[in-house]
């Protein structure tokens, strides 16, 4: 009774006694992961205020750290369901715990061991890169044993945005960086603090410590929510029955909402008489809800499955018939359509208010641990000289809009390689390649190429022998 307390849920009963030990293990690992993403990636954040000395680190981590946590609180789920949508979670509900224990273990144990080895170098990594390596990595071992294993439409979606957001976070500072030489043409801006008291002016600083916080705002919003999604993972691996629905949300509601779209449906059909099959279908799936509705609880896996499968089913249906030109909608009816898509995709997208608050202070607390390994590389080893004001403020208003952007679209992002590939960009519109350390710019490439096909590996071993011995 204690332990359920404490996990503010009641543990599967029919689950051995093996399992609730690995069970637990999974929600340590998962903290874990998301206490050392904040100690591996907060640098990014404060590395900029500290070296110009706008913030000193006493205060500059902890104030990262807060804004870390409020992101993650305030950030929304949809980066978390699109970590969820990597791993097939529709087979993975209809298999024995086992194995859905096994592509958790593996996913969250090649995250750590990556990160905690890069951050003991000294080597700006990207837990973003690491986490969805882990997760491609298990799901092909999954793949090997039962088939459709990696949503390979979302990998290349997600990838292509780790892969160009620090592309164009260089070439937006080189810009920025262009724009604050030639046209703002401030010299303060460009100064170089050597002494400990060599603090920036007041406007300057106050630019610092803004972006500083946005980035650390963001990162929580965009990092965090990666933490959530693997905390979702796992209560819906171990415990389909409870979490593969929001129970939360009242059966009235769901079919207030069907019946809402039922109607709407139907006053759109009359304006489509030449797609009457259409609609005739969408009709009888929306009664199919309906109907199982009733039966799905937090007991019977087979059922609550069910509903869950039909639900998706139900909202692909909608957005096809939303998105297609062929058919005639109105505004109004389009944008009741576009409402009720939502308040379904509430019902299988979603993470209980606990989960964010224990991802938010993990975050937060790694926050404060652990930072000066890689800041040291990003104030000092991207560049041949001490990080300026100017270099300092575009790389991390950069970093900022980028993840900020790539948060409100749903993509996982890496604050690592978009902050850094922003000091190099600053840097070499200060003076040029030559004002690049190759020997850290080498390492950070190492790192960048090595990370997805080390962590893909290293999952996919691990995937195989849990496989063989839970």
């Amino acid at each position: 009774m204690l332990l359920n307390n404490i996990l503010f849920f009641s543990v599967d009963p029919d689950l051995s006694t093996g399992l609730v030990i690995i069970f637990i293990l999974c929600l340590v690992a998962v903290v874990a992961f998301e206490f050392v993403n904040g100690f591996h990636d907060t640098a990014n954040a404060v590395a900029t205020v500290i070296y110009t000395k706008a913030l000193k680190p006493v205060i500059a981590i902890p104030w990262s750290g807060f804004w870390n946590f409020l992101g993650v609180f305030t950030g929304g789920i949809a980066v978390a369901m699109g970590i969820l949508k990597l791993v097939p979670m529709d087979t993975l509900i209809t298999l024995p715990v086992s194995v859905g224990a096994s592509l958790v273990l593996a996913v969250l144990l090649a995250s750590i061991i990556w990160n905690l080895g890069t951050w003991y170098l000294g080597i700006p990594c990207s837990s973003s890169h690491t986490l969805i390596g882990a997760l491609i990595g298990a799901g092909l071992g999954f793949t090997w044993y039962y088939g459709g294993g990696v949503n390979w439409h979302k990998a290349e979606e997600i990838g292509m945005s780790l892969i160009l957001s620090p592309i164009v976070g260089f070439c937006l500072a080189v810009l920025l960086m262009w724009f604050f030489k030639y046209v703002i043409r401030y010299k303060s801006l460009f100064h170089i603090p050597t002494a400990e008291n060599d603090k920036p002016p007041l406007a300057i600083r106050a630019i610092l410590i803004i972006t500083c916080t946005l980035v650390s705002f963001f990162h929580g919003s965009n990092d965090g929510q990666k933490g959530v999604g693997l905390f979702m993972l796992i209560l819906i691996a171990f415990m389909p029955a409870q979490f593969a629905i929001n129970h939360d949300i009242p059966n009235d509601k769901i079919v207030s909402i069907l019946n809402t779209t039922e109607h709407t449906l139907q006053a759109t059909a009359s304006h489509n008489t030449q797609n009457t099959a259409e609609f005739k279908t969408l009709n009888l799936t929306i009664e199919n809800v309906k109907e199982n509705l009733i039966h799905k609880n937090e007991r019977d896996k087979a059922a609550t499955y069910k509903f869950r499968k039909q639900v998706d089913n139900l909202i692909d249906s909608l957005k096809k018939l939303n998105e297609n030109k062929a058919i005639v909608i109105d505004e109004s009816n389009r944008a009741i359509l576009t409402s009720q898509i939502k308040e379904l995709k509430k019902l299988t997208e979603f993470a209980p208010l606990w989960v964010i608050i224990i991802i938010s202070v993990s975050l937060g607390l790694g926050t404060t641990i652990g930072w000066k390994r890689i800041a040291v590389t990003i104030g000092e080893k991207i560049g041949n000289e001490h990080l300026n004001y100017a270099q300092g403020a575009s790389s991390e208003i950069v970093a900022a809009s980028t993840i900020g952007i790539s948060t409100f679209l749903g993509l996982p992002v890496s604050t690592t390689h978009v902050l850094s590939s922003g000091i190099a960009g600053s840097m070499v519109a200060s003076g040029g390649k030559s004002n690049l350390n190759s020997g850290t710019l080498k390492s950070i490439g190492l790192a960048w190429v090595l990370t997805l096909p080390v962590s893909i590996v290293l999952s996919l071993l691990l995937f195989i022998c849990f496989h063989l011995f839970i």
